[in-house]
Formats: structure tokens, sequence, C-alpha cells
């Protein structure tokens, strides 16, 4: 079944007339995603890739049917975009966009919060539903369809991760990104949660790194009975404290909370096997599966 966008998922590409929107736009499509609309201020009329651009979300919604959005808008206009989307009623709004603000996300945060919806970002690839849909940008060809559920917080892992896994014989039910900016949408525990009510996936991957907390919540979650086997990798074993390593949340605090070592133990007290190289998690999943 996948979980969170499927078949029926009419995408509207926020920014569409930009370069990125653009290019996104089309390589969504030609995967099987339904591009319904495009939405850029003042360029209602036109059309990109053959998807009409409207001026707003909430005029795209009443002429196309979309339900939920894909932002590609320079940080600087991210809050107002993702407002946008939230008050047209879309569902789920991925946030591709990275460096937005952290005041600016906070308060499109507890928008989303006070109308249940679901926000997969700042800072994301997007999700995919391998066989149904794809709202982000991810390479196409790496994903099969299959019974794995993998969240992550590293895009570049992500890929590498999956398309591991998939030589291997495994493919995912769904796949996305959480986003590595300091404030994001959805967390691990949701991303658990989705899972284990999803008849399609028997085992979940998580990708973790370095800073936060995020990981250490979800091996208590875990731990509380858990139905489906997860395996982790976790990204930073080596960074040195106080330095920020690729994503504005991935940074260790001279306190020592956020290190690899923190999160390794508390999953692996879980239950979770963690695997020390993503090479490992494709012969960890033979054992499990």
């Amino acid at each position: 079944m996948g979980i969170i966008i499927d078949e029926d998922t009419k995408v509207v590409v926020q920014g569409i007339t930009g370069q990125q929107g653009k290019f996104h736009s089309d390589y969504m499509m030609e995967y099987g995603t339904e591009v319904v609309a495009g939405v850029t201020p003042g360029k209602g009329g036109k059309k990109i890739n053959g998807v009409p651009v409207f001026n707003t979300v909430e005029r795209a919604k009443e002429e196309t049917g979309a339900n939920a959005s894909i932002i590609f808008v320079p940080a600087p206009f991210s809050k107002d975009a993702a407002m946008e989307a939230i008050d047209a009623g879309m569902d789920p709004v991925v946030i591709i966009t990275e460096s937005i603000p952290v005041q600016d996300t906070a308060k499109f945060m507890r928008m989303a919060e006070n109308s249940g919806t679901t926000i997969i970002g700042p800072n994301t690839p997007g999700i995919i539903s391998p066989g149904k849909s794809k709202v982000g940008i991810m390479p196409n060809h790496i994903f099969e369809e299959g019974n794995v559920g993998l969240v992550s917080r590293s895009g570049t892992l992500t890929y590498e991760i999956v398309n591991t896994i998939t030589k291997k014989g495994f493919g995912q039910s769904t796949a996305f990104g959480l986003g590595g900016d300091p404030i994001v949408g959805m967390d691990f525990i949701d991303a658990l949660k989705h899972y284990e009510k999803d008849d399609q996936t028997d085992a979940v991957i998580m990708i973790g790194e370095i800073g936060g907390s995020a990981e250490e919540k979800a091996a208590k979650f875990i731990e509380e009975g858990y139905s489906k086997p997860v395996v982790a990798y976790i990204a930073g074993r080596t960074a040195p404290k106080g330095k920020r390593m690729g994503h504005a949340g991935a940074i260790v605090s001279e306190g020592g909370t956020g290190t690899a070592e923190s999160k390794i133990e508390a999953l692996e007290g879980a239950g979770v096997s963690v695997a020390r190289m993503p090479t490992e998690i494709g012969e960890i999943l033979e054992e499990k599966l």
C-alpha cells in the first residue's frame, strides 16, 4: 500500500517556473506522478511541461483537484508558500527548500500542527512510493516496489542505501527523507507509526545522523513494543564536537549530546540492529526477512 502518497495523489508544484521546479516536475511526471498544477504568483495562465500554472494554490486546487504540494520556492519566501499550501488544504506538503530561517519554519509548523497537515521537510529529498507516486527529487531508477519502508535524515545516504538493498532484491514500500534543517515536520516516530499500520511494509530502515535526540526518542518508542523489525544506520561517528557536519541539525554539542554513540546505544538497547556500514544493511535484512 505504501504510506502518505499513492496513485490518487495529485500534486501542485509551488515554484514550477524556476529551474528546479521545472526540472523536477518533469522528472516526477516521467515516474508516473500526477502533477496537475504549478503555482507562481504573477505567472498564472502559462504552461510548464504541459502543466497549467496558477497564481495561487487555492485556485490550482479549484481547477485541478490538487491535494498535495511540493515546494521549490527560495528560502526567504518559503514560509508564505508553506502557509498558503496548508491554508488550501494540501496534505502532504513536501518542502525541498533548505536553510529556511528557523523562526519562519516555526510559524508554519505551528499552523500545520493546528490544521493536522503532514509536513515533510524542509531540506528533504521528498517521498516516494515505488510504482505509485513520487513527490520529490530522488533518482527514479534506483527504487523498486517492495516490502521495506525507509525513513532518513540524509538524502545522499537514502540513495546509497536504497541502491544497495535494491540490488540485494529488497524493494521499498515507501522511502522518504525527514529533512536536514533544525526544525522539520515528520519525525522518526511518525514514520514508524505509519509503517506499522501499512500491510505492505514488513521491515523498516532508519537512517539517522549526529545532532538532536530524534533517534533516541525513536528508540524509546520501539522499545515499548514495536511489531516490525527495524534496521538502523547512524552517520557521523567520527564528527568532532561543536562542528556542524552537512545539515544544519547535524551538530554534536560540547556537552556530548547528540553523538552517534548515544544514538547507537539507545537503538541497540531497544533491539534495533544497527549497521556499522551502509553496505551491511542488505545483509541484516536478509537475516530479518
